[in-house]
């Protein structure tokens, strides 16, 4: 039993909390999502199974209560995964994602876009030193800026 419970453990911390944590993975649902609430949309490029920045930003930004409390009101979150282990992900959210990464010219991970609620892009940033307080304000300005 024990054995069970800490491969299930090392899973679920292997693939983040993504989906618990209101993250989607897909792309459609969010844009609609989006422009019905009126929120703007930050899609993440991540590896998470392999991409040490990748897990560097979920623990110490995405995982975060003050990330989490300003995502809730203000964001759509997409995560758009590349893990190695390619049964972590539906194949046809693969696929979506090889295309999401192609049309946005994706190049290395993490990137993270923030559309505007009509599907625009606003903003391409990544990982940012400072912790989740310090992205939440990040954020903030890209957003300023860009409408």
């Amino acid at each position: 039993m024990k054995k069970g419970f800490v491969l299930l453990a090392a899973l679920a911390i292997s693939v983040g909390a993504f989906a618990s944590e209101g993250w989607m993975t897909n792309f459609e649902k969010a844009k609609e999502k989006a422009k019905a609430e009126k929120k703007h949309i930050l899609i993440d490029f991540s590896g998470s199974d392999w991409c040490g920045w990748c897990i560097k930003l979920d623990k110490e930004v995405f995982s975060q209560a003050a990330f989490k409390e300003y995502a809730k009101g203000n964001l759509v979150l997409v995560m758009a995964d590349f893990p190695r282990d390619k049964s972590k992900v539906a194949e046809e959210v693969q696929k979506q994602n090889d295309q999401m990464a192609k049309d946005f010219g994706v190049r290395g991970f993490p990137t993270v876009f923030i559309l505007s609620p009509d599907g625009k892009t606003v903003a391409k940033t990544g990982y940012q030193a400072g912790g989740a307080e310090a992205y939440v304000k990040h954020l903030k300005d890209l957003i300023s800026k860009g409408q």
